[in-house]
């Protein structure tokens, strides 16, 4: 069974930075996606980022236009980790964050596409 495990929200005041974790285990796929999403009580779960790993083409990570230029998503690999650094936090960023991860030869980033997910990690961005 494939697990995926987050770590790292919290807490801080806006213009502040996180940097979230998500540690994938049993998933073996050679090529694929993972991504990260958010969710506010009373609103659908929106893409953040995703990153594509695996076969050719090379896909240029996605990002949502909200968070653009101030988050980055990164992979280590060696690590089963994908990583979410979060900068110049806006109280808007405010959200459960979820982890998610699919086998796939492509870069794909909505929610439906994705069929392993982490339970989230909470982040809250005062102002």
């Amino acid at each position: 069974a494939v697990h995926l495990v987050e770590s790292g929200g919290g807490s801080v005041q806006a213009g502040g930075s996180l940097r979230l974790s998500c540690t994938a285990s049993g998933y073996t796929a050679s090529s694929g996606c993972m991504g990260w999403f958010r969710q506010v009580p009373g609103k659908e779960r929106e893409p953040v980022a995703a990153i594509y790993f695996g076969d050719p083409p090379y896909y240029e990570p996605y990002y949502a236009d909200s968070v653009k230029g101030r988050f980055t998503i990164s992979l280590d690999s060696s690590k089963n980790t994908v990583y979410l650094q979060m900068s110049k936090l806006k109280a808007e960023d405010t959200a459960m964050y979820y982890c998610a991860a699919v086998e796939a030869s492509e870069l794909v980033f909505w929610d439906y596409e994705y069929n392993y997910w982490g339970q989230g990690t909470q982040v809250i961005v005062s102002s």
